[in-house]
């Protein structure tokens, strides 16, 4: 009887006890794949959950599927990474998908809105709402599939030359915010910039720019920013989950078995935890180097706030008159936020609110 005799009518115990097992794992073609970065490689936590996906994936098939990872600019630049991956130039890339509302506004909500949800429900709204199945579909559009992989939890509101005292003090202010978020703030009256991250610093130190905003106290202080604008504002009321997404080419992803197909879910979801906790655990230390440093912390005031979710709410209602993709989405996202925010405002919020406020 020849081998795939065997195979066909042995069944799993019979093709292991034949040590035919082996023979068919090896038969498997080693796999090479490219994956572009969106960020550069000195922000370890977030261009580092790439590098923990490519080892998780080469771990679990022994080596045999590799996937390099590149910074930002090494292959193809950052605005052109969409484009890469849907163009096959790369099997893979990992961003934050609000970079590119250019492209369509609903793009941002596979990462953060202003007055979104925070990571643990974006979490939630992905994986046991509808959130990934609708993204999935709106990326369908652009020839791949996403996985969620990485999420900084609420950011800082940024690095400010002058406090922020008054709605009026938005006006004119030259800012650096990243994606979709200047859709916003521009409303507010700043003249919203989207520059690289590693071309802050300069624009700050020259004045080009009044203020900006990038991730949190682990990633800011790398860049410095704290040397040419002491004034850190929070909350990040942009980005009160951001998540990261793993992009995938859908023909290079149709062409693994269901074994890798299931490997890269799960490096995907293995990065996605890790990221989080990696900043959960180093933003505190760094915070308080920071405020060593003179650095002001100061709230947005409430008027400020307030004033912001207005508009926000107003911009999404004329989206969704004009948008039919955005609208579907958020739709969705705006029913899961209202019943998910009720249920936090009993537990989660009300919890924090007592442990933060105690001195233990």
């Amino acid at each position: 009887m020849d081998r795939r005799s065997i195979i066909k009518n042995a069944g799993l115990a019979g093709v292991l006890a034949a040590g035919i097992a082996p023979a068919v794992v090896h038969a498997q073609a080693n796999i090479r794949w490219r994956l572009t970065s969106g960020f550069p490689k000195a922000l370890d936590t977030i261009y580092g959950a790439a590098e923990t996906f490519s080892r998780k994936v080469k771990d679990m098939t022994g080596g045999k599927f590799e996937i390099s990872v590149h910074a930002a600019g090494e292959l193809v630049p950052m605005p052109g990474l969409v484009d890469a991956v849907q163009n096959g130039t790369v099997e893979m890339g990992h961003t934050a998908s609000y970079y590119y509302f250019g492209k369509n506004d609903a793009f941002a909500m596979g990462c953060a809105i202003p007055f979104g949800l925070n990571s643990r429900q974006m979490t939630a709204w992905s994986y046991d709402g509808n959130g990934l199945k609708l993204m999935r579909e709106f990326f369908s559009n652009y020839g791949f599939t996403s996985f969620p992989m990485g999420n900084t939890g609420a950011q800082m509101g940024g690095w400010y030359r002058k406090e922020i005292k008054t709605v009026a003090d938005m006006k004119g202010l030259k800012f650096r915010v990243g994606g979709f978020a200047g859709k916003v703030t521009a409303r507010l009256g700043t003249v919203s910039q989207n520059i690289p991250g590693g071309e802050i610093y300069q624009a700050l130190e020259k004045g080009t720019i009044d203020a900006a905003e990038w991730v949190g106290p682990y990633d800011d202080q790398k860049l410095g920013f704290f040397k040419v604008a002491p004034i850190y504002h929070y909350p990040g009321w942009w980005e009160g989950g951001p998540q990261l997404d793993l992009y995938v080419n859908q023909k290079a992803f149709d062409t693994l078995s269901g074994e890798y197909k299931a490997i890269i879910e799960s490096a995907a979801a293995f990065a996605h935890t890790e990221m989080q906790a990696k900043y959960d655990a180093r933003n505190p230390g760094v915070l308080k180097e920071l405020v060593a440093n003179k650095v002001k912390l100061v709230p947005f005031p409430k008027p400020v706030m307030d004033e912001a979710f207005k508009q926000a709410m107003e911009l999404y209602s004329e989206l969704s008159g004009s948008n039919p993709a955005f609208k579907k989405i958020y739709d969705d996202y705006s029913n899961f936020r209202r019943e998910s925010n009720l249920w936090f405002r009993f537990t989660e919020a009300r919890f924090d609110s007592f442990m933060q406020s105690q001195k233990l």
